[in-house]
């Protein structure tokens, strides 16, 4: 019960705020429900923790986040409740990312079967041209 009172104390004089209200604010994530989901999931961490999107964040919090294959890291300079625009969000956040994370080469999104939306069925040259693509892959990977 203490630990309650001690919770909605620190919310309430200004000395924390929930961690998906935080991630958003200083636009780690584009919308809060995303940041909850992605704390929910157990991609946000506080000293190799995962978090729940409730926790509290407090300054000098050291935060991962696992996102879009990259694990940023942020340090928690300033606490803030409304999103501002990116520049200002600089004053609340330190990102301590390190540089091989931002080095490190990313699975590229490449999808050779995607056709363009509204152009209909393929027709006989197209899925033949398909079916030869798809021939040249082994039976494991189809």
């Amino acid at each position: 019960m203490r630990t309650i009172v001690a919770r909605w104390a620190a919310m309430f004089t200004g000395d924390a705020v929930r961690m998906d209200k935080w991630l958003w604010a200083v636009r780690v994530f584009k919308t809060r429900s995303l940041a909850s989901a992605s704390c929910r999931h157990g991609h946000v961490q506080i000293s190799g923790q995962p978090v729940k999107p409730s926790r509290l964040v407090r300054i000098h919090d050291v935060i991962v986040v696992k996102k879009d294959q990259m694990t940023r890291t942020f340090k928690v300079l300033q606490l803030i409740e409304q999103r501002v625009g990116a520049p200002a969000a600089k004053e609340y956040a330190e990102d301590q990312t390190p540089a091989s994370e931002w080095e490190k080469p990313r699975e590229p999104s490449f999808r050779p079967f995607l056709r363009p939306k509204g152009s209909g069925r393929p027709t006989k040259k197209e899925r033949r041209q398909l079916d030869t693509l798809d021939s040249t892959f082994p039976p494991e990977d189809r």
